[in-house]
Protein backbone atom coordinates (compact mmCIF):
# COMPACT_ATOMS: atom_id res chain seq x y z
CA UNK A 1 0.00 0.00 0.00
CA UNK A 2 3.20 2.61 0.87
CA UNK A 3 4.53 1.48 -2.17
CA UNK A 4 1.16 2.64 -4.26
CA UNK A 5 0.75 5.51 -2.63
CA UNK A 6 4.79 6.44 -3.73
CA UNK A 7 4.14 5.65 -6.86
CA UNK A 8 1.15 7.86 -7.41
CA UNK A 9 2.81 11.04 -6.04
CA UNK A 10 5.65 10.31 -7.93
CA UNK A 11 3.64 9.50 -10.79
CA UNK A 12 1.88 13.33 -9.91
CA UNK A 13 5.01 15.09 -9.96
CA UNK A 14 6.31 13.70 -12.59
CA UNK A 15 3.20 14.58 -14.38
CA UNK A 16 2.73 18.00 -13.02
CA UNK A 17 6.79 19.13 -14.38
CA UNK A 18 6.19 17.54 -17.97
CA UNK A 19 2.70 19.44 -17.74
CA UNK A 20 4.71 22.70 -16.50
CA UNK A 21 7.50 21.85 -18.71
CA UNK A 22 5.25 22.00 -21.71
CA UNK A 23 3.60 25.07 -20.72
CA UNK A 24 6.80 26.97 -20.39
CA UNK A 25 7.91 25.95 -23.71
CA UNK A 26 4.77 26.72 -25.75
CA UNK A 27 4.03 30.24 -23.34
CA UNK A 28 8.19 31.33 -24.67
CA UNK A 29 6.72 30.24 -27.97
CA UNK A 30 3.57 32.02 -28.05
CA UNK A 31 5.34 35.22 -27.26
CA UNK A 32 7.58 34.81 -29.74
CA UNK A 33 5.38 34.77 -32.19
CA UNK A 34 3.61 37.71 -30.89
CA UNK A 35 6.80 39.95 -31.03
CA UNK A 36 7.21 38.75 -34.33
CA UNK A 37 3.77 39.66 -35.96
CA UNK A 38 4.32 43.27 -34.27
CA UNK A 39 7.46 43.62 -36.22
CA UNK A 40 6.05 42.30 -39.15
CA UNK A 41 2.98 44.67 -38.64
CA UNK A 42 5.41 47.72 -37.80
CA UNK A 43 7.36 47.13 -41.14
CA UNK A 44 4.12 47.03 -43.32
CA UNK A 45 2.56 50.17 -41.45
CA UNK A 46 5.98 51.76 -42.42
CA UNK A 47 5.11 50.52 -46.46
CA UNK A 48 1.41 51.99 -46.47
CA UNK A 49 2.84 55.12 -44.82
CA UNK A 50 5.98 55.59 -47.69
CA UNK A 51 2.96 54.31 -50.27
CA UNK A 52 1.31 57.37 -49.26
CA UNK A 53 4.19 59.95 -49.43
CA UNK A 54 4.82 58.95 -52.80
CA UNK A 55 1.34 59.16 -53.91
CA UNK A 56 1.15 62.77 -52.23
CA UNK A 57 4.18 63.42 -53.92
CA UNK A 58 2.99 62.84 -57.46
CA UNK A 59 -0.02 64.55 -56.81
CA UNK A 60 1.71 67.80 -55.23
CA UNK A 61 4.19 67.47 -58.56
CA UNK A 62 1.19 67.76 -60.91
CA UNK A 63 -0.34 70.71 -58.60
CA UNK A 64 2.35 72.73 -58.69
CA UNK A 65 2.78 71.91 -62.69
CA UNK A 66 -0.80 72.66 -63.33
CA UNK A 67 -0.38 76.11 -61.14
CA UNK A 68 2.81 77.02 -63.16
CA UNK A 69 0.81 76.64 -66.50
CA UNK A 70 -2.27 78.60 -65.60
CA UNK A 71 0.30 81.63 -64.62
CA UNK A 72 2.24 81.45 -67.23
CA UNK A 73 -1.01 81.28 -69.21
CA UNK A 74 -2.37 83.97 -67.74
CA UNK A 75 1.15 86.26 -67.93
CA UNK A 76 0.92 84.95 -71.54
CA UNK A 77 -2.39 86.73 -72.27
CA UNK A 78 -1.56 89.68 -70.52
CA UNK A 79 1.53 90.62 -72.39
CA UNK A 80 -0.12 89.60 -75.56
CA UNK A 81 -2.49 92.14 -74.63
CA UNK A 82 -0.42 94.94 -73.80
CA UNK A 83 2.13 94.37 -76.44
CA UNK A 84 -0.44 94.74 -79.23
CA UNK A 85 -0.96 98.64 -77.20
CA UNK A 86 -4.37 97.74 -76.18
CA UNK A 87 -6.17 100.13 -73.54
CA UNK A 88 -5.97 99.27 -69.91
CA UNK A 89 -9.83 98.60 -70.07
CA UNK A 90 -9.24 96.18 -72.87
CA UNK A 91 -5.90 94.52 -70.01
CA UNK A 92 -8.55 94.32 -67.39
CA UNK A 93 -11.36 93.01 -69.29
CA UNK A 94 -8.37 89.75 -70.74
CA UNK A 95 -7.47 89.30 -66.96
CA UNK A 96 -11.17 89.17 -65.97
CA UNK A 97 -11.89 86.99 -68.48
CA UNK A 98 -8.78 84.68 -67.42
CA UNK A 99 -9.95 84.34 -63.74
CA UNK A 100 -13.49 83.83 -65.05
CA UNK A 101 -12.27 80.91 -66.97
CA UNK A 102 -10.53 79.37 -63.94
CA UNK A 103 -12.75 80.40 -61.41
CA UNK A 104 -12.39 77.22 -58.95
CA UNK A 105 -8.64 76.63 -59.41
CA UNK A 106 -7.00 77.24 -56.60
CA UNK A 107 -3.64 75.07 -57.21
CA UNK A 108 -1.61 77.20 -54.80
CA UNK A 109 -4.29 76.09 -51.78
CA UNK A 110 -3.88 72.37 -52.72
CA UNK A 111 -0.58 72.88 -52.94
CA UNK A 112 -0.75 74.13 -49.44
CA UNK A 113 -2.70 71.33 -48.32
CA UNK A 114 -0.92 68.41 -49.97
CA UNK A 115 2.64 70.22 -48.46
CA UNK A 116 0.49 69.52 -45.13
CA UNK A 117 -0.10 66.33 -45.77
CA UNK A 118 3.44 65.58 -46.73
CA UNK A 119 4.68 66.86 -43.23
CA UNK A 120 2.08 64.96 -41.07
CA UNK A 121 2.80 61.82 -43.11
CA UNK A 122 6.57 61.86 -42.69
CA UNK A 123 5.66 62.86 -38.91
CA UNK A 124 3.84 59.66 -38.62
CA UNK A 125 6.33 57.37 -41.05
CA UNK A 126 9.10 58.58 -38.28
CA UNK A 127 7.16 57.48 -35.86
CA UNK A 128 6.29 53.93 -37.59
CA UNK A 129 10.17 53.55 -38.12
CA UNK A 130 10.55 54.40 -34.28
CA UNK A 131 7.85 51.55 -33.27
CA UNK A 132 9.64 49.32 -35.96
CA UNK A 133 13.04 49.57 -34.90
CA UNK A 134 11.67 49.26 -30.98
CA UNK A 135 9.50 46.13 -31.65
CA UNK A 136 12.95 44.67 -33.39
CA UNK A 137 14.85 45.06 -30.26
CA UNK A 138 12.17 43.81 -28.00
CA UNK A 139 11.89 40.72 -30.42
CA UNK A 140 15.92 40.63 -30.39
CA UNK A 141 15.97 40.80 -26.46
CA UNK A 142 13.12 38.34 -25.67
CA UNK A 143 14.26 35.61 -28.20
CA UNK A 144 18.31 35.71 -27.51
CA UNK A 145 17.76 35.50 -23.47
CA UNK A 146 17.31 32.50 -21.46
CA UNK A 147 15.62 30.25 -21.40
CA UNK A 148 13.26 31.51 -23.85
CA UNK A 149 16.76 30.91 -26.18
CA UNK A 150 16.54 27.28 -25.24
CA UNK A 151 12.75 26.50 -25.42
CA UNK A 152 12.53 27.88 -28.92
CA UNK A 153 14.98 26.22 -30.53
CA UNK A 154 13.69 22.99 -28.88
CA UNK A 155 10.55 23.64 -30.71
CA UNK A 156 12.44 24.48 -33.85
CA UNK A 157 11.64 28.02 -33.79
CA UNK A 158 14.32 30.01 -35.59
CA UNK A 159 15.71 33.24 -33.94
CA UNK A 160 15.02 36.14 -37.46
CA UNK A 161 17.03 38.58 -37.71
CA UNK A 162 15.65 41.64 -38.58
CA UNK A 163 17.75 44.40 -39.30
CA UNK A 164 17.20 47.89 -38.20
CA UNK A 165 15.91 50.67 -40.60
CA UNK A 166 17.91 53.42 -41.44
CA UNK A 167 16.35 56.85 -42.32
CA UNK A 168 17.93 57.48 -45.85
CA UNK A 169 15.66 57.95 -48.88
CA UNK A 170 14.82 54.78 -50.78
CA UNK A 171 16.41 54.40 -53.36
CA UNK A 172 12.94 54.30 -55.45
CA UNK A 173 12.46 57.32 -54.44
CA UNK A 174 10.73 60.27 -56.66
CA UNK A 175 13.04 62.42 -58.99
CA UNK A 176 12.25 64.60 -62.35
CA UNK A 177 9.39 65.08 -61.30
CA UNK A 178 8.70 68.32 -63.30
CA UNK A 179 9.42 66.64 -66.23
CA UNK A 180 6.87 66.53 -68.98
Amino acid sequence: MKNGKLFVIIGGIIIAAALTFTVGIQSAQNRAIGLEESVYTAESDIKVQEKARVDKVYNLADCVKQYDRHESDTLNQLADKMSKGNQIEDVSTALAAVTYSYPELKSNENYKQLMQELTVIENQLSQYRENYNSNVKTYNSYVKRFPARVFLSWTGYKVQNFERLDYQAPVSAPTKLFEE
